[in-house]
């Protein structure tokens, strides 16, 4: 098992982020945005990636080249601006706060990230959405929108619905990865989410991992966990594999 975990934190640690695909400046509504594109054939069917509090990084590149492996196209969409990266948690936070604040907004900008990836070769009527932390959060916004996409994917992601929101008008599957050591995203946010989604109807699946924090999947992070990153991930690519034609 120890081999197992070794060799995939050495295969993302040795993805290079920027070989598969290349940046996209786009424009919403005016205002400038620059995402990232990978696509291993035209039409290829299409993972949307919905980017962490610190915005559009390497880290979402490298796992839309990761996609790009398996066979997917995937659009890496940027929710601050171009040239908008903040590094200190501050920035971090008040851009997130921003967005939660203003859910109009955000659903705007992953709706005309998905218009960019139509644009751009992929199809968009064969699309599974994914995020993580506040991209996981994002993803379940998109999936409250009614955006009639295939999947919706949270890793260790915001789980409490807004207030006067609800999933009535979810129309593909919610996937939710999760840490049982995650404390600023509790068991009981979890538990409540698979009660909201169990009265509305929704086809759903939510699974916990043994000793993995909030942000499991981020290499970087010292909350790395990389079980849990391994289990996940493979969980993404059965799910994937199930779900797009």
């Amino acid at each position: 098992m120890k081999r197992l975990i070794i060799a995939f934190v050495l295969m993302l640690s040795c993805a290079l982020p920027a070989t598969a695909g290349s940046m996209v400046n786009y424009t919403i509504n005016g205002e400038a945005f620059e995402g990232y594109f990978t696509s291993p054939a035209d039409n290829a069917p299409l993972v949307v990636i919905i980017h962490d509090w610190d915005g559009l990084t390497d880290y979402e590149i490298t796992r839309a080249n990761m996609l790009h492996e398996l066979g997917y196209a995937a659009f890496a969409a940027d929710l601050y601006g171009a040239g908008v990266r903040p590094t200190k948690t501050e920035d971090k936070r008040s851009q997130t706060q921003a967005l939660y604040t203003n859910r109009e907004r955000m659903r705007t900008l992953m709706y005309g990230a998905l218009k960019v990836a139509d644009k751009l070769g992929a199809d968009t009527a064969n699309a599974v959405a994914i995020g993580y932390c506040f991209g996981g959060a994002s993803v379940l916004e998109l999936a409250r929108s009614g955006m009639p996409m295939k999947g919706f994917v949270s890793f260790h992601g915001g789980l409490t619905t807004p207030e006067g929101q609800g999933y009535a008008d979810t129309n593909g599957f919610v996937l939710v990865l999760h840490g049982t050591a995650d404390t600023a995203v509790t068991m009981q946010d979890f538990a409540n989410l698979a009660v909201e989604m169990e009265e509305a109807g929704v086809a759903h699946e939510m699974t916990t991992y043994s000793g993995a924090p909030h942000a499991f999947t981020v290499i970087v992070s010292t909350r790395y966990h990389p079980e849990a990153d391994r289990q996940s991930w493979a969980r993404l690519i059965r799910f994937l594999g199930e779900t797009l034609n």
